[in-house]
């Protein structure tokens, strides 16, 4: 078996990415060589020795990462910068502090400057996820073939970028590196307007009138489901994603708006060449996926 990429692994945080990074270092000893886990409340922390899936426990995040050379954020990114306060000082010197949060500006704006000298920063965001969250949600799987997005600021240890990098490519992940703003003008578009839309779009047919919505929900189709999977998510989650990405998402959510637009005068003026356009490129971005195997 490999040597633990790192010695005393802390998770701030025991949702889906958290409590699936727990089981796959708990079950294969790669990752690290103690797991310690930390919550918002005593009954998650219980649930997590419930499940075996962290060798300790601790409420208070501060004496969480005593002693600890890798600590990773998996809370929602807008408690990150309420946390970081709270760990800030007791960090050991040579520890790598990392996250998995869908927006890395906004992380690296809040957490960035309260890391102590001495401490590695290396913002990161593993590309895989499901509807479900909590302690039960995770698998060991959830990371196999998915990208790992590491946004380190200029300057940064690259021994601990590659420490990072390592861990995630145990979890199964490819691992590349972004700019920040990049990053999160891209996940704008793949997948923060997406669960924009499908939480829209399911407040849409919850306000028809009670018969309507009642045949809505009776009669859904595959495109009406898939919607409402996205839309089963964590809400605290996506309004701190939405509020932290917010002008790369109104960019986005611009730009399809106006692609909206040009396809409904398509329908209405009975364009089928351009309706026809929209679909087939449709067609051929899924194509694109599967052969990228990220379908």
């Amino acid at each position: 078996m490999a040597e633990p990429v790192f010695r005393r692994l802390v998770l701030i945080g025991v949702g889906l990415i958290g409590s699936s990074v727990a089981r796959i270092a708990m079950e294969k000893r790669e990752l690290a060589a103690e797991v310690v886990a930390s919550a918002r409340t005593q009954a998650t922390l219980d649930r997590v020795m419930e499940l075996g899936i962290a060798d300790r426990v601790e409420l208070d995040p501060a004496k969480a990462v005593e002693g600890a050379d890798c600590v990773m954020l998996c809370a929602p990114v807008g408690a990150y910068a309420a946390l970081a306060q709270a760990i800030a000082p007791h960090l050991a010197p040579g520890c790598v502090l990392t996250d998995v949060g869908s927006t890395k500006q906004s992380v690296i704006r809040d957490v960035g400057p309260l890391v102590p000298e001495g401490v590695h920063f290396v913002p990161a965001h593993p590309l895989a996820g499901t509807e479900y969250s909590g302690p039960d949600s995770g698998f060991t799987t959830l990371f196999q073939g998915r990208w790992c997005l590491l946004t380190p600021p200029p300057g940064t240890d690259a021994a601990a970028v590659e420490k990072v990098s390592e861990l995630w490519r145990r979890c199964g992940s490819m691992v590349e590196s972004m700019e920040p703003a990049h990053h999160d003008r891209v996940l704008a578009i793949v997948s923060h307007l997406p669960h924009l839309i499908a939480f829209t779009i399911c407040g849409t047919a919850d306000a028809l009138e009670d018969e309507s919505r009642q045949q809505v929900l009776k009669f859904a189709a595959s495109g009406f489901r898939d919607f409402t999977r996205i839309a089963a998510s964590d809400p605290v989650m996506w309004r701190d994603v939405f509020l932290n990405n917010r002008e790369a998402l109104l960019e986005m959510l611009a730009r399809f708006m106006e692609d909206a637009q040009a396809m409904a005068r398509a329908v209405r003026w009975g364009d089928p060449t351009y309706i026809e356009d929209r679909v087939r490129l449709g067609r051929s971005i899924r194509r694109s996926l599967i052969e990228l195997k990220q379908a």
